[in-house]
């Protein structure tokens, strides 16, 4: 079993617990449910910012602990004021150290779009997304059917969420739907965990035109950026770079300083 299959699994029963927990009532009755949320395509396109999305994350499978000691509102303000396009939060505790909580405190101190970077395999999940301020949620197409994909990006849609499909393959792309906003060309294989950057631009001219296009994982260069976006690249997630940096913000804030130079 890979580790993409233990998550799922390990979601499913999540998923059953919560529901039990908690109703979608009750989640309708949130503060932020009422809220509009805010668009990562704009920002993405948006000529004063940078493109990246930048990550809060505390672990992950294959690196163990990556930052322990940061705190969600210093890092995700000061990933807004460097120029960041939107920000990423892991919610999934489990395996990634993250919270729900995390992403609400994030959601009080910013003007950004905020993606919930969660494993979503139900209905269920979006309506939890937008009860703690998601503005975007994240479906992986290699684990979910196309039918489920385009099931669960209609009802995003209908929440008013975002929705960004993330894939690994040319096979997935034919996943892709009118509900989709961004897709995301993650460049880490989840069954062994490499990385290579190629596959983002191998893939890009498959991909259609209609949806903004950002490239995920295993980006820690200001040149890979600038490669990227000669490429064609709208966008840019960054996770792991940055936190394992004693001071993630300032870190991404001299990254974008060096992109914008490099540009120039």
């Amino acid at each position: 079993m890979t580790i993409l299959e233990k998550i799922v699994a390990y979601k499913r029963e999540e998923v059953a617990r919560n529901k039990e927990l908690v109703s979608i009532e009750t989640l309708e009755q949130s503060l932020y449910f009422a809220l509009p949320c805010l668009s990562l395509k704009h920002f993405l396109q948006h000529p004063e910012k940078s493109g990246i999305i930048a990550e809060f994350k505390r672990k992950s499978p294959s690196k163990g602990d990556i930052n322990t000691h940061s705190t969600v509102e210093e890092v995700t303000m000061g990933y807004s004021q460097a120029g960041a396009s939107g920000l990423s939060v892991l919610t999934d505790e489990h395996f990634f150290g993250g919270s729900d909580e995390n992403l609400k405190r994030a959601r009080r101190v910013n003007f950004t779009p905020i993606l919930r970077k969660e494993f979503i395999i139900d209905e269920y999940q979006l309506f939890e997304a937008k009860s703690i301020g998601a503005d975007v949620v994240l479906l992986i197409a290699e684990c979910l059917s196309a039918a489920r994909v385009e099931a669960l990006a209609r009802q995003a849609k209908q929440l008013g969420l975002e929705v960004l499909m993330e894939i690994h393959s040319e096979e997935e792309l034919s996943k892709c739907n009118e509900y989709i906003d961004v897709v995301g060309v993650n460049n880490r294989n989840l069954k062994n965990f490499t990385v290579s950057i190629e596959t983002s631009i191998r893939l890009f001219d498959k991909i259609s035109d209609e949806y903004v296009k950002i490239s995920e994982s295993g980006i820690s260069n200001p040149d890979t950026i600038i490669q990227l976006k000669k490429v064609g690249f709208q966008g840019f997630l960054i996770g792991e770079h940055f936190m394992k940096q004693e001071f993630p913000d300032q870190a991404c804030a001299a990254f974008i300083q060096q992109v914008r130079q490099g540009l120039v």
